[in-house]
């Protein structure tokens, strides 16, 4: 019993030092008026990968001219998984296949891995110009998505509508990072070349904001670990109640052995 009490005291001291996290422990960019920021990574663009999905439509002045440059459901069809569709959305998309190609009418078979969005947009327009007057290329990213792990309030995996989407607008879109995460231990998973490559974040350092990873790629992962008091917490929790259990169980053993010695 005593060993119990002694358990439950070093759970609830536990759990008081976790709630007086330190101001240096939560609040990020704590060094942001220390210094003289360089200009953020405005320039970056998403640059399109293997299983990209692409939605493309060409457009003009002319529509039955720009029409064979836009996929239709039958070239959908032969196309035998080169491409997917909701049959009630008018704008079909492209998978960028295994070796960075999608096929596209009349032009053919496509390298786009490693284009930016408008670098495909300028390809595009050029081609199609040798035979349209002034073509309107549109193209965007379908499954742009991220994912955030960990002490965070809504772990998941999210769709995003932009390309260019930061570390801090991730972390907003799961809900911001719970009061026990670890602030300098954020992991960023993220495949180069096929290869999973991994970087560290520290939110309290503004010298995030110019990093080559301030903003993240399709596909990337953020896990954020737990606070070294979390874990204490945690295990200090389990610790109790495994005591418990271990003295209900004791309990009933004696209980079953004096009836059992009564009859």
């Amino acid at each position: 019993m005593k060993r119990l009490i002694r358990t439950g005291i070093l759970a609830a001291v536990v759990a008081f030092l976790a709630g007086c996290a330190s101001y240096k422990d939560i609040v990020y960019f704590q060094d942001i008026n220390e210094k003289e920021l360089k200009p953020l990574l405005n320039e970056y663009e998403a640059t399109i990968k293997k299983d990209d999905r692409l939605a493309i439509v060409v457009s003009g002045s002319d529509k039955t001219v720009t029409a064979p440059y836009n996929l239709t459901l039958t070239e959908l069809t032969a196309a035998a998984g080169s491409a997917s569709s909701n049959p009630e959305s008018a704008t079909l998309t492209y998978l960028v296949d295994s070796d960075g190609n999608i096929e596209f009418p009349i032009l053919g078979t496509i390298h786009v891995e490693g284009m930016t969005r408008n670098e495909l947009v300028r390809y595009l327009t050029d081609e199609i110009g040798k035979d349209v007057k002034e073509p309107i290329v549109y193209v965007s990213f379908k499954n742009y998505k991220i994912t955030v792990l960990g002490e965070v309030r809504s772990p998941g995996t999210y769709t995003m509508d932009s390309e260019k989407i930061s570390v801090l607008q991730a972390l907003g879109r799961a809900g911001d990072l719970n009061l026990t995460a670890k602030r300098e231990g954020i992991l960023l998973i993220r495949e180069v070349d096929g290869v999973q490559q991994h970087y560290t974040i520290d939110l309290r350092s503004s010298d995030l904001l110019e990093s080559p990873y301030f903003y993240m790629q399709q596909n990337d992962v953020l896990y954020v670990p737990p606070s070294p008091t979390r874990v204490a917490q945690g295990t200090a929790a389990t610790g109790l109640w495994s005591a418990m259990l271990s003295t209900i169980s004791s309990a009933i053993s004696v209980i079953t052995l004096v009836v059992a010695l009564s009859r």
